[in-house]
């Protein structure tokens, strides 16, 4: 079955660096877009960074010129290396994938990594 399994979080300084990492299995991982999100207290969970197949990367506009995302393919991992990070990054990130079963896409999720940026 598939698993997304997420590491790397804990506490930083504002201006400090953190790399997330995400281990999948169970699917071809190499064929998959893989997605990164986070979820502040009280809010709802936002789409941090994205990256194809292909290894175009996409980043919301929060992140950009701060966060990289990048995969491993023969390790199937993505790692999420976040720098200059501001108190506004605290939250659970997540790692999340879409696999194909039959006709559809399902959605699959890590269950969470806590990132706390805090003086």
């Amino acid at each position: 079955q598939v698993q997304l399994v997420e590491s790397g979080g804990g506490l930083a300084q504002p201006g400090g660096s953190l790399r997330l990492s995400c281990v999948a299995s169970g699917f071809t991982f190499s064929e998959y877009t893989m997605n990164w999100y986070r979820q502040a207290p009280g809010k709802q969970r936002e789409l941090v960074a994205t990256i194809t197949s292909a290894r175009t990367t996409i980043y919301a506009d929060s992140v950009k010129g701060r966060f990289t995302l990048s995969r491993d393919n023969a390790k199937n991992t993505v790692f999420l290396q976040m720098h200059t990070l501001k108190p506004e990054d605290t939250g659970a990130y997540y790692c999340n994938t879409k696999v194909i079963s039959g006709l559809t896409y399902v959605a699959y999720w890590g269950q969470g990594t806590q990132v706390t940026v805090s003086s």
